[in-house]
């Protein structure tokens, strides 16, 4: 992650939800009463810790330096069988695609995958019962009440996943930052993320009829990703929840264009076999510089299975062609 960015996918919380505040043990009194019954009310639940989806987040950058996030106590009960106050919730934006997991064991909790859905992250302690609650026909008078439950203290970990219908999949030199700023230059883009290879690009693609769709520039896959090696496992949590993945080889590779894929398409087999049941498309990049004649000779060596293009973001070639395949491809993923 380089020194400044603001493309967070990353935090550990400390949260601790308030805690419910106790029963009341109050007997009714009054000018007419002196020994009244029991009346004393419920304390009120602790303050929740709540993660709420926002369609306007794109990182976690907000919530980096805040390490504790703490929730109200509840408010005990009084008289009246009247119920004490619930602690105030503290609700936290994150954008959709976030992932809640508990910091000691892993454990995946849940995800937030729509604007304005809203789960409970950390619960806050049960109020207490109030004394009216154990009168019985022998104990006409208790004189006792539940205190309130504890909040929890518990530390949480939130991942992101960048959610895009397009996720370019290819090593470091196969034109995917160039591919993106020419297809989304005219469009503003979701947020400016500085163009690198370490931190994910988001850009909003302009299709016919004012129709768009979203592609996420991920960082290059070396050799080995999925083991850990380099940015391992860090950025290919982001192919996740992209629904077709472009996988772009440049024209002027080593290897051959099959071999390239083929290598592309292991890590991701070895990370999450699910990943192969998503729409492929194959960009053969940077082909402005092959002629008719070796593109042919090309063509042959191709992988078979996938539908394939020759495109140069630079020349401008096979990008029409290029959105239109995308374009198929999510809608019948859709």
């Amino acid at each position: 992650m380089s020194q400044g960015s603001n493309f967070v996918d990353y935090v550990k919380i400390c949260c601790r939800s308030g805690k419910g505040g106790a029963g009341s043990a109050h007997l009714h009194r009054d000018i007419r009463t002196s020994t009244g019954g029991p009346d004393g009310g419920d304390g009120g639940r602790g303050g929740h810790i709540i993660l709420r989806g926002n369609a306007q987040f794109w990182t976690l950058l907000h919530l980096k330096y805040r390490k504790h996030i703490i929730a109200k106590d509840g408010e005990p009960g009084s008289s009246g069988t009247s119920t004490g106050k619930q602690g105030k919730d503290e609700i936290l934006d994150v954008p959709l695609g976030t992932i809640a997991k508990d910091a000691e064991t892993g454990e995946v909790i849940f995800e937030i995958t729509e604007d304005g859905e809203t789960r409970v992250l950390t619960p806050g302690g049960r109020g207490g019962l109030g004394n009216w609650h154990f009168k019985t026909p022998t104990l006409q008078t208790p004189r006792f009440a539940q205190p309130g439950e504890p909040g929890k203290e518990e530390w949480m970990v939130l991942e992101l996943k960048v959610l895009a219908d397009v996720g370019l999949v290819g090593f470091p030199n196969a034109g995917k930052s160039t591919l993106l700023s020419v297809l989304s230059a005219a469009k503003p883009e979701i947020a400016d993320y500085p163009f690198t290879t370490l931190v994910p690009n988001l850009g909003i693609v302009s299709y016919r009829g004012g129709k768009s769709f979203v592609m996420a520039d991920i960082p290059g896959i070396i050799e080995g990703a999925s083991k850990g090696k380099g940015l391992g496992y860090r950025f290919l949590r982001h192919i996740e929840r992209n629904s077709v993945l472009l996988f772009m080889v440049p024209a002027d590779t080593q290897r051959s264009i099959k071999e390239e894929y083929e290598i592309l398409k292991s890590e991701l087999q070895d990370y999450n076999p699910e990943l192969m049941q998503k729409p492929h498309i194959l960009a053969v990049t940077k082909s402005d510089m092959l002629d008719e004649e070796l593109t042919e000779e090309m063509k042959k060596d191709l992988p078979a299975g996938i539908p394939s293009i020759f495109i140069s973001s630079v020349a401008q070639k096979g990008l029409t062609e290029l959105k239109d395949m995308l374009w198929a491809a999510i809608n019948v993923e859709a």
